[in-house]
């Protein structure tokens, strides 16, 4: 009998790459980024993830105009 893998996935966004202008905020179809509230180097809010509901379809990556700001890490686990 075979095992199901379980995936699920997560959002990495490096905060001092974010120039914040949100469009990976307005692409998320599951609302799961928001604008924070800290600034980061360049004295910006940056995007952030909220911690769960990520299904790593790449629309936040797709829209973002800096390259390699944002990530989608896929999570897998043994059932």
């Amino acid at each position: 009998m075979s095992e199901k893998i379980k995936k699920s996935h997560r959002c990495e966004i490096i905060s001092d790459e974010c120039k914040g202008c949100a469009r990976c905020v307005n692409a998320c179809p599951k609302h799961v980024l928001e604008m924070g509230v800290k600034l980061n180097f360049m004295g910006v809010p940056f995007a952030v993830y909220k911690g769960e509901g990520c299904i790593g379809c790449g629309a936040c990556f797709y829209n973002c105009p800096e390259p390699g700001a944002i990530r989608i890490i896929e999570i897998t686990a043994d059932e």
